[in-house]
């Protein structure tokens, strides 16, 4: 009843499902943004002269289209791209990988683990810490009902749609140091344009319950200071994050990998002195997570230096 509730409420919320669910798919990539945009600002969207930072990640969904972006987006291939980019040293261990969740053996994983698929962003994601009390009956219920979750077509972010589904499994990484205030991993989110982190975010996740919770987040400058903007469809974390002391090599590292992008985030921890890579994103929040006051998504906008048209 909640959940019907919500949608009744929610008319993105409706609309995003009917998307998902293909009802709109006798509609072409671009009048499907354009009709997503006017539910979410109650504007048109500016495909020829786009301004807002959100905007033009919506013009790039269209016209920025690169295989090596499909890579990138693979949370299984990507592990190869990084391995050649910046070295393997930088990866969380992988434990296996799978077609099927009927093919996995749970007698042989290790006490924790991170099962995920590589196509979505955490659906039907297990974070185990103990062996013991999972319900595997319910962990591979919940793979096999992801499977077949259309991401791409929940907001149109074109990496996904070509992405070959298969099960990744990694060691469970916990963050033990004094520093970490929160009780769970610390995500270090770095915004890059062409080449060049600007500005980034920490992040926390409750995942004590086995799930990803609620992300809290906080915006800071590249000197560690606070800035002018947030992101509106997120509470910021309760304490003071301190600076990694790896911060300089996390910095270094962003820029190796997001070169010659026109936008992208490089998503790291920095979890016991070690740094590791977490994911790439393209379209944070989907390309509609916007910035508030409403002129930091120009300013932010401006950051983007929009490349020639790719189909």
């Amino acid at each position: 009843m909640n959940k019907l509730k919500m949608l009744i409420d929610n008319p993105k919320v409706i609309l995003h499902f009917l998307v998902w669910k293909g009802f709109f798919d006798f509609l072409s990539d671009e009048e499907k943004l354009k009709l997503i945009w006017k539910v979410y600002t109650d504007k048109p969207l500016n495909l020829d002269n786009p301004q807002g930072f959100n905007e033009k990640l919506n013009w790039l969904k269209l016209y920025d289209r690169k295989d090596i972006y499909t890579i990138m987006s693979d949370k299984y291939e990507v592990r190869k791209y990084i391995k050649e980019t910046i070295g393997g040293k930088y990866l969380i261990p992988l434990i296996g990988v799978y077609d099927d969740p009927e093919e996995i053996d749970f007698d042989k994983l290790p006490d924790s683990f991170v099962i995920k698929w590589n196509h979505n962003s955490g659906q039907g994601m297990c974070l185990c810490k103990d062996k013991d009390g999972l319900d595997k009956k319910s962990v591979i219920n919940s793979l096999k009902k992801a499977r077949n979750y259309r991401y791409y077509e929940k907001s149109l972010e074109w990496p996904y749609k070509n992405i070959k589904p298969k099960i990744v499994i990694e060691e469970f990484i916990e963050d033990k140091s004094e520093k970490n205030k929160s009780g769970t991993l610390i995500d270090y989110k770095f915004y890059c344009f062409n080449g060049e982190p600007r500005f980034l975010y920490v992040g926390t996740d409750d995942i004590t319950g086995g799930k990803k919770g609620e992300a809290r987040l906080t915006f800071l400058n590249m000197n560690w200071g606070p800035v002018q903007f947030y992101r509106e469809d997120h509470r910021q974390i309760g304490f003071d994050v301190d600076k990694p002391d790896k911060f300089d090599e996390m910095v270094e590292i962003s820029r190796k990998l997001s070169k010659d992008i026109p936008f992208v985030r490089v998503d790291l921890y920095c979890v016991n002195d070690r740094i590791l890579f977490s994911e790439m994103t393209f379209f944070p929040g989907g390309g509609y997570g916007f910035f508030n006051p409403e002129e930091w998504e120009r300013k932010i906008g401006d950051l983007i230096i929009l490349p020639e048209k790719v189909k």
